[in-house]
């Protein structure tokens, strides 16, 4: 199996892979046509990436089989594309979970204490203790979640330590699940956003959560209280942010931000990151070491089961619901040629198998497949399957 990995990756995951037998290729300044190339003339089975965009060109350009993001998200892949091509795509989730509430954490007491204001003047030679000596502290002052998925439950652990309380709302949380967690549900974001003193965001970006934290969320927030943001960018209304902290002196702690620089090194110009109260770091939430070794472990075991069973672990791209309207399950003794049979007498009828499995009985005789369709096989399709001397039963259910 060819491995191409486009980004950084821990060397002990390349030996991994390479001791499974893999050839593997790294070169993490693949970018645009260079990684479009590189998966054409690799010939690679498998992309591994990790804030590298992959894009329809690049699935296009070869045979891949899979694609693997070693992070948690997957927004930096078409995976519609992929899925159009019958290209796996999967993630590492909840492997970086700790650093991620690690960072969030350490730019609430940043802004709480002002410690990078602190420790500029302190090496610009200018002592302020009267001015720096004011702080709220955390103690008592509410937590508030949106998305309470393994980074929001590593910040409720965390919330507990400082002995914050916690509301927090997402579309999953039920009250049994909140009372487990200790935490009080909100019914909404501005449910949570009137209740807390700290915003911390911990969802992930689709159709739904885009510019979901907007006007009506900082409306609702307390004035000078604390947003951050350790997810996604295009979760937050860019302009309604910028109001609120002008008009409400909301304080903001940022990983991410809009117009984010794609490269590693360079330049950068980022307005939000001068207003005072507003910390903006490097998108480096999950870049420790620690979260690092745990999501190329991830990788390889993905790696490993897919090339050992042909299973993708975490795979995001397959059908929840097919379009399979029947299950057609025909008992037969486990004999060659009776399963291509079965299907080549539902081919001639037009009806098309949306999902199938085959479980072998112990000792081997007989076996039973249960396949989805797409519509109701005729009393003569099932005639023409029950031709072959080996079926031994069939039976159509009508899926709910």
């Amino acid at each position: 199996m060819k491995i191409l990995i486009a980004d950084k990756f821990p060397s002990a995951g390349v030996d991994a892979l390479t001791s499974m037998g893999c050839d593997v290729t790294v070169n993490p300044d693949l970018k645009d046509e260079s990684l479009v190339a590189a998966v054409r003339d690799s010939a690679a089975d498998v992309l591994v990436v990790r804030s590298t965009k992959v894009t329809e060109p690049m699935l296009e350009a070869g045979s891949l089989q899979l694609v693997v993001r070693a992070g948690a998200g997957y927004n930096t892949i078409d995976v519609k594309a992929a899925s159009a091509r019958g290209i796996y795509v999967s993630n590492c989730p909840g492997k970086n979970s700790v650093a991620v509430a690690e960072l969030a954490f350490g730019l609430l007491l940043a802004i709480d204490r002002r410690i990078p204001d602190n420790v500029a003047d302190i090496r610009a030679g200018s002592w302020n203790k009267k001015e720096y000596g004011k702080a709220q502290g955390l103690l008592g002052r509410t937590l508030g979640l949106i998305g309470v998925g393994k980074i929001g439950q590593e910040m409720i652990v965390r919330a507990k330590a400082f002995g914050m309380p916690v509301v927090a709302w997402s579309r999953k949380l039920t009250d049994a699940r909140a009372s487990e967690l200790g935490i009080c549900r909100a019914n909404s974001p501005v449910e949570v956003a009137r209740a807390a003193d700290v915003l911390s965001l911990h969802i992930a970006l689709n159709a739904e959560t885009r510019g979901l934290v907007g006007t009506d969320v900082f409306e609702a927030m307390k004035p000078g209280a604390i947003l951050l943001n350790t997810s996604r960018a295009e979760v937050v209304d860019q302009a309604a942010l910028e109001a609120a902290i002008d008009e409400k002196g909301i304080r903001a702690g940022l990983d991410v931000f809009e117009g984010e620089p794609a490269t590693a090194t360079g330049e950068c110009s980022v307005p939000l990151a001068v207003r005072p109260g507003v910390y903006v770091t490097h998108h480096i939430g999950a870049s420790t070491d620690q979260a690092q070794a745990a999501i190329a472990d991830e990788t390889v075991r993905i790696v490993r089961v897919f090339k050992e069973t042909g299973v993708v672990p975490n795979v995001v791209n397959l059908a929840v619901r097919t379009h399979a309207t029947h299950l057609l399950t025909v008992r037969h003794r486990d004999r060659v040629g009776v399963l291509a049979h079965v299907l080549g007498a539902l081919r001639a009828a037009g009806i098309n198998v949306q999902e199938m499995e085959n479980a072998v009985f112990d000792g081997g005789g007989a076996a039973i497949a249960r396949i989805q369709i797409d519509q109701s096989p005729s009393t003569e399709v099932l005639d023409t399957v029950r031709e072959n001397e080996h079926v031994l039963a069939t039976e159509v259910i009508e899926l709910k």
